[in-house]
Protein backbone atom coordinates (compact mmCIF):
# COMPACT_ATOMS: atom_id res chain seq x y z
CA UNK A 1 0.00 0.00 0.00
CA UNK A 2 1.21 3.57 -0.67
CA UNK A 3 2.77 5.23 2.37
CA UNK A 4 0.65 7.80 4.18
CA UNK A 5 2.97 10.78 3.77
CA UNK A 6 3.81 13.48 6.26
CA UNK A 7 3.30 16.96 4.83
CA UNK A 8 5.99 17.60 2.22
CA UNK A 9 7.90 20.81 2.80
CA UNK A 10 9.05 21.58 -0.76
CA UNK A 11 7.44 21.76 -4.18
CA UNK A 12 9.53 18.83 -5.44
CA UNK A 13 8.47 16.70 -2.46
CA UNK A 14 4.80 17.53 -2.98
CA UNK A 15 4.97 16.62 -6.66
CA UNK A 16 6.74 13.33 -5.88
CA UNK A 17 4.13 12.39 -3.27
CA UNK A 18 1.23 13.32 -5.56
CA UNK A 19 2.60 11.32 -8.49
CA UNK A 20 3.51 8.32 -6.31
CA UNK A 21 0.02 8.17 -4.80
CA UNK A 22 -1.54 8.63 -8.24
CA UNK A 23 0.30 5.50 -9.38
CA UNK A 24 -0.54 3.63 -6.16
CA UNK A 25 3.13 3.13 -5.29
CA UNK A 26 4.76 2.88 -1.88
CA UNK A 27 8.10 4.49 -1.08
CA UNK A 28 9.61 1.02 -1.24
CA UNK A 29 8.21 0.57 -4.75
CA UNK A 30 9.69 3.87 -5.92
CA UNK A 31 13.01 3.13 -4.24
CA UNK A 32 13.24 -0.22 -6.04
CA UNK A 33 12.43 1.36 -9.39
CA UNK A 34 14.88 4.22 -8.89
CA UNK A 35 17.69 2.17 -7.35
CA UNK A 36 17.61 4.12 -4.08
CA UNK A 37 17.03 3.47 -0.40
CA UNK A 38 13.44 3.90 0.86
CA UNK A 39 14.78 6.24 3.52
CA UNK A 40 16.18 8.55 0.85
CA UNK A 41 12.80 8.66 -0.94
CA UNK A 42 11.26 9.64 2.41
CA UNK A 43 13.91 12.34 2.88
CA UNK A 44 13.34 13.82 -0.58
CA UNK A 45 9.57 13.83 -0.07
CA UNK A 46 9.59 15.41 3.38
CA UNK A 47 12.55 17.80 3.27
CA UNK A 48 13.48 20.71 1.02
CA UNK A 49 16.11 18.51 -0.55
CA UNK A 50 18.52 19.32 -3.37
CA UNK A 51 19.02 16.22 -5.50
CA UNK A 52 21.40 15.46 -8.34
CA UNK A 53 20.32 15.40 -11.97
CA UNK A 54 21.14 11.69 -12.30
CA UNK A 55 18.89 10.71 -9.41
CA UNK A 56 16.14 13.06 -10.61
CA UNK A 57 16.20 11.35 -14.01
CA UNK A 58 15.89 7.92 -12.38
CA UNK A 59 13.13 9.18 -10.10
CA UNK A 60 11.16 10.65 -13.01
CA UNK A 61 11.47 7.33 -14.86
CA UNK A 62 10.37 5.43 -11.73
CA UNK A 63 7.30 7.67 -11.46
CA UNK A 64 6.54 7.39 -15.21
CA UNK A 65 6.84 11.14 -15.71
CA UNK A 66 9.48 13.71 -16.66
CA UNK A 67 12.01 15.84 -14.81
CA UNK A 68 10.18 18.89 -16.14
CA UNK A 69 6.93 17.77 -14.52
CA UNK A 70 8.56 16.89 -11.19
CA UNK A 71 10.46 20.16 -11.03
CA UNK A 72 7.44 22.27 -11.96
CA UNK A 73 9.02 23.56 -15.14
CA UNK A 74 5.79 23.02 -17.09
CA UNK A 75 3.43 24.62 -14.58
CA UNK A 76 2.86 27.89 -16.45
CA UNK A 77 3.34 26.58 -19.97
CA UNK A 78 0.48 25.93 -22.41
CA UNK A 79 0.01 22.19 -22.84
CA UNK A 80 0.47 20.36 -26.10
CA UNK A 81 3.15 22.58 -27.60
CA UNK A 82 5.44 19.65 -28.43
CA UNK A 83 5.80 18.07 -31.86
CA UNK A 84 4.30 14.68 -32.61
CA UNK A 85 6.55 11.73 -31.76
CA UNK A 86 7.77 9.15 -34.26
CA UNK A 87 5.91 5.82 -34.24
CA UNK A 88 3.24 7.18 -31.91
CA UNK A 89 -0.10 5.37 -31.95
CA UNK A 90 -3.55 5.95 -30.50
CA UNK A 91 -5.15 3.22 -28.39
CA UNK A 92 -8.65 2.93 -27.00
CA UNK A 93 -8.92 2.49 -23.22
CA UNK A 94 -11.34 0.10 -21.56
CA UNK A 95 -13.66 1.34 -18.82
CA UNK A 96 -11.52 -0.06 -16.01
CA UNK A 97 -8.45 1.80 -17.23
CA UNK A 98 -10.49 4.98 -17.67
CA UNK A 99 -11.50 4.92 -14.01
CA UNK A 100 -7.93 4.11 -13.00
CA UNK A 101 -6.60 7.14 -14.86
CA UNK A 102 -9.28 9.41 -13.42
CA UNK A 103 -8.19 8.35 -9.94
CA UNK A 104 -10.33 9.30 -6.98
CA UNK A 105 -10.02 13.07 -7.51
CA UNK A 106 -8.56 15.65 -9.84
CA UNK A 107 -9.23 18.60 -12.12
CA UNK A 108 -11.25 18.28 -15.30
CA UNK A 109 -13.73 20.14 -17.48
CA UNK A 110 -17.49 19.91 -17.83
CA UNK A 111 -19.34 20.80 -21.02
CA UNK A 112 -22.99 21.81 -20.85
CA UNK A 113 -25.56 23.56 -22.98
CA UNK A 114 -26.89 26.95 -21.84
CA UNK A 115 -29.52 29.16 -23.35
CA UNK A 116 -26.97 31.17 -25.31
CA UNK A 117 -24.89 28.17 -26.40
CA UNK A 118 -22.46 25.55 -25.08
CA UNK A 119 -19.93 26.31 -22.35
CA UNK A 120 -16.91 24.44 -20.95
CA UNK A 121 -15.93 24.99 -17.31
CA UNK A 122 -12.93 23.76 -15.26
CA UNK A 123 -13.92 21.86 -12.12
CA UNK A 124 -12.43 19.92 -9.23
CA UNK A 125 -13.95 16.45 -9.21
CA UNK A 126 -14.22 13.54 -6.79
CA UNK A 127 -14.96 9.94 -7.81
CA UNK A 128 -17.22 7.89 -5.54
CA UNK A 129 -18.93 4.55 -6.26
CA UNK A 130 -18.87 4.93 -10.03
CA UNK A 131 -20.11 8.52 -9.99
CA UNK A 132 -18.35 11.89 -10.26
CA UNK A 133 -19.01 14.64 -7.72
CA UNK A 134 -18.56 18.41 -8.04
CA UNK A 135 -19.02 21.22 -5.52
CA UNK A 136 -20.18 24.45 -7.08
CA UNK A 137 -22.04 27.66 -6.28
CA UNK A 138 -25.83 27.43 -6.13
CA UNK A 139 -26.25 29.93 -8.97
CA UNK A 140 -23.46 28.58 -11.19
CA UNK A 141 -24.06 27.30 -14.74
CA UNK A 142 -23.31 23.76 -13.54
CA UNK A 143 -25.94 24.02 -10.78
CA UNK A 144 -28.57 25.20 -13.25
CA UNK A 145 -27.80 22.19 -15.47
CA UNK A 146 -29.35 19.75 -12.96
CA UNK A 147 -31.44 17.12 -14.73
CA UNK A 148 -29.67 17.57 -18.08
CA UNK A 149 -26.99 15.56 -19.82
CA UNK A 150 -23.45 16.92 -19.60
CA UNK A 151 -19.96 15.76 -20.52
CA UNK A 152 -16.95 15.65 -18.20
CA UNK A 153 -13.40 15.30 -19.53
CA UNK A 154 -10.06 14.82 -17.79
CA UNK A 155 -6.66 14.36 -19.37
CA UNK A 156 -2.92 14.33 -18.89
CA UNK A 157 -0.45 15.77 -21.38
CA UNK A 158 3.28 14.98 -21.40
CA UNK A 159 4.90 17.55 -23.70
CA UNK A 160 8.39 16.12 -23.22
CA UNK A 161 7.40 12.84 -24.91
CA UNK A 162 4.42 14.12 -26.97
CA UNK A 163 2.02 11.69 -25.38
CA UNK A 164 -0.96 11.70 -23.06
CA UNK A 165 -4.43 10.37 -22.36
CA UNK A 166 -7.98 11.66 -22.11
CA UNK A 167 -11.13 10.25 -20.55
CA UNK A 168 -14.66 11.39 -21.39
CA UNK A 169 -17.79 10.73 -19.32
CA UNK A 170 -21.31 11.51 -20.54
CA UNK A 171 -24.45 11.32 -18.42
CA UNK A 172 -27.12 13.13 -16.47
CA UNK A 173 -26.07 15.44 -13.65
CA UNK A 174 -28.22 15.85 -10.55
CA UNK A 175 -28.17 18.02 -7.45
CA UNK A 176 -27.83 16.47 -4.00
CA UNK A 177 -30.76 18.16 -2.26
CA UNK A 178 -30.51 16.40 1.11
CA UNK A 179 -28.20 18.63 3.18
CA UNK A 180 -26.94 15.79 5.39
CA UNK A 181 -25.97 13.73 2.36
CA UNK A 182 -24.33 16.76 0.76
CA UNK A 183 -22.37 17.46 3.94
CA UNK A 184 -21.05 13.89 4.09
CA UNK A 185 -19.96 14.07 0.46
CA UNK A 186 -18.19 17.40 0.98
CA UNK A 187 -16.38 16.07 4.05
CA UNK A 188 -15.28 12.94 2.16
CA UNK A 189 -13.81 15.00 -0.69
CA UNK A 190 -10.06 15.25 -1.04
CA UNK A 191 -10.13 19.05 -0.92
CA UNK A 192 -12.37 22.06 -1.21
CA UNK A 193 -12.77 23.60 -4.68
CA UNK A 194 -9.68 25.50 -5.79
CA UNK A 195 -11.85 28.46 -6.79
CA UNK A 196 -12.63 29.21 -3.13
CA UNK A 197 -15.43 29.28 -0.62
CA UNK A 198 -19.21 29.40 -1.10
CA UNK A 199 -19.12 26.42 -3.45
CA UNK A 200 -20.98 23.94 -1.27
CA UNK A 201 -23.73 22.93 -3.73
CA UNK A 202 -23.00 19.26 -4.52
CA UNK A 203 -23.69 17.90 -8.00
CA UNK A 204 -23.35 14.26 -9.07
CA UNK A 205 -22.73 12.93 -12.58
CA UNK A 206 -23.87 9.34 -13.18
CA UNK A 207 -22.13 8.45 -16.45
CA UNK A 208 -24.00 6.30 -18.96
CA UNK A 209 -20.94 6.24 -21.20
CA UNK A 210 -17.22 6.42 -20.44
CA UNK A 211 -14.54 6.32 -23.11
CA UNK A 212 -10.84 7.03 -23.22
CA UNK A 213 -7.86 7.26 -25.52
CA UNK A 214 -4.13 7.20 -24.96
CA UNK A 215 -1.21 8.16 -27.18
CA UNK A 216 1.51 5.53 -26.82
CA UNK A 217 5.09 6.43 -27.76
CA UNK A 218 7.58 3.52 -27.94
CA UNK A 219 10.59 3.89 -25.65
CA UNK A 220 8.98 6.71 -23.63
CA UNK A 221 8.74 6.17 -19.86
CA UNK A 222 5.73 4.02 -19.01
CA UNK A 223 5.10 2.93 -22.62
CA UNK A 224 6.06 -0.12 -24.63
CA UNK A 225 5.34 -1.60 -28.03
Amino acid sequence: MPSAPHPATGDLGRRIVARRLQLGLSRQDVALRAGAAPGYIEYVEEQSATVGVGFLLRLADALETTVQELSGGAVDLPRGAGRGARRARMVELDETMCWTLLGDHGVGRVALALGDGPVVLPVNYQVSDGEVLFSTAKDSPLATAAGTEIACEADHIDDAFSKGWSVLLVGTVRAVTDEESARRLREAAYSTPWAGAERDHVMVLAPRRITGRKIVVPDAPGDSD
